[in-house]
């Protein structure tokens, strides 16, 4: 009975060093020999573990506060559950739900770069956009006037997608903004292609590009790959202007060199990073409606955004998220952390 009172009692007294203990940002940590946490902050600040248990409250985005509109923040997360321009298997209308719910599992620091987004900026979740799942054409507008208001707000968007025709409403609100912008753009597929039957999610960026919205010299297309109905599936891009590196050239390279090219290619011109999230192998994404075999593996993934470091982000969006491909979340959890990653090489980031 001694030796049960006595290891109660060390349990009691590491808890209350949990609670004791304190953050203060990327360049210090404060602690007493236990874990850290952080210290009141003027910013908004996740929810931290011993606050509510990381598998209890509401399923924000990284447990952050909600509010309605964007006002007065710097960055927000927006969900878009929209799957209707979906040309095989639909789902990604799921995709804001899950990705918020796996979430909870990302932390504050980036242990690796030592950003602390939540330290120099106000974010916070402001829901989903009340699309029409019924009809393309008034989800469109319905998009990009929401967009426009965050936008105006002096906010940057992080969406949760949704289908990546989403990105299309996003690039006009994005541009009225802006002017043209510049593109990083990490998918299996072009987004290029024509349709017939009107817009869907494989001819964003020919729509973006056919109504001026994309700076096109500097629309850098990564990861592209798979089968394809025409021998010239990458040119209608390349002969606009696009640089677009495929697939298989990326095959066991680190991104480095690629993205010492793509920032001085594209220097302090407005840019927004689009990442489709097959443009990973399945392997490490299987949930999402278009999977191509030969992708970018998940560390290959975090070079290309990390090295989006120093470039003028105006808006970063993750898409194709499908959960009913992969109901473990395993795609969701590697959105998560790619979107954390986008918030972390945020300009206003210290």
């Amino acid at each position: 009975m001694p030796k049960a009172i006595a290891t109660a009692s060390r349990l009691l007294h590491r808890l209350q060093c949990m609670h004791a203990c304190t953050w203060i940002g990327a360049k210090g940590l404060r602690s007493s020999g236990c874990l850290v946490t952080r210290a009141s902050s003027s910013f908004n600040q996740p929810t931290g573990g011993f606050e509510m248990p990381r598998f209890g409250g509401i399923a924000t985005m990284f447990r952050l506060p909600v509010q309605k509109e964007s006002t007065g923040l710097d960055a927000c997360f927006l969900g878009i559950p929209f799957d209707s321009a979906t040309s095989y298997r639909p789902g990604t209308r799921g995709g804001p739900r899950q990705i918020r719910s796996e979430s909870a599992l990302v932390k504050p620091l980036n242990l690796r770069t030592g950003a602390a987004p939540f330290e120099s900026m106000q974010v916070a979740d402001i829901g989903d956009i009340a699309v029409n799942p019924y009809n393309v054409s008034e989800s469109m507008k319905i998009i990009e006037s929401r967009l426009h208001q965050v936008i105006k707000d002096g906010c940057v968007p992080m969406t949760l997608g949704g289908d990546h025709l989403i990105t299309l409403p996003i690039l006009r609100a994005v541009s009225a903004r802006y002017g043209p912008v510049a593109v990083v753009h990490v998918d299996a597929h072009s987004d290029t292609y024509d349709c017939p039957l009107g817009l869907y999610h494989g001819s964003t960026f020919r729509a973006a590009v056919e109504e001026g919205l994309l700076v096109n010299n500097k629309v850098w297309q990564i990861g592209l790959r798979g089968s394809g109905y025409q021998t010239d599936d990458y040119t209608w891009g390349k002969e606009k202007g696009f640089t677009v590196v495929e697939g298989p050239d990326l095959l066991f390279k680190s991104m480095k060199p690629l993205m010492d090219d793509i920032r001085q290619s594209i220097g302090n011109h407005p840019t927004y990073i689009s990442f489709d999230i097959d443009g990973l192998d399945p392997a490490f994404a299987p949930g999402t409606g278009t999977p191509e075999i030969g992708g970018l593996t998940p560390g290959q993934a975090l070079e290309i955004i990390r090295g989006c470091r120093g470039l003028n982000i105006v808006g970063c969006d993750l898409v194709e998220v499908s959960p009913p491909y992969d109901p473990l979340g395993t795609t969701a959890l590697v959105g998560a952390n790619l979107l954390f990653e986008m918030l972390c090489v945020l300009p206003k980031v210290k």
